[in-house]
């Protein structure tokens, strides 16, 4: 079995919930600046509010990648190379 033929999903409970809060938080930070945008706010503090957004999403997607990683690395059944080639392509899918 390799990595392609059965995605993974994540099992670990802790990393679950923290990827969630984080998630939560971005959610909420977007519909500030949202707000912002309606009420006319300097453009410098809207992008400065979406580059954390941005931040908060890619370091929960990072998050996310390497709690999978650490779950797929425990199984013995699992072929490095093409694991190795898709989380590649995940990261470089963030850049």
């Amino acid at each position: 079995m390799t990595l392609f033929d059965a995605p993974h999903t994540l099992q670990d409970e802790d990393q679950i919930a923290s990827i969630t809060k984080r998630l939560k938080r971005a959610h909420g930070q977007l519909g500030g600046v949202v707000r912002m945008l309606e009420e006319g706010s300097s453009c410098e503090d809207i992008v400065i509010q979406m580059a954390a957004v941005g931040k908060a999403i890619n370091t929960a997607a990072f998050t996310l990648i390497s709690a999978s990683l650490k779950e797929r690395l425990v199984d013995p059944d699992i072929e490095s190379g093409p694991m190795t080639e898709k989380l590649q392509k995940l990261f470089l899918s963030l850049a």
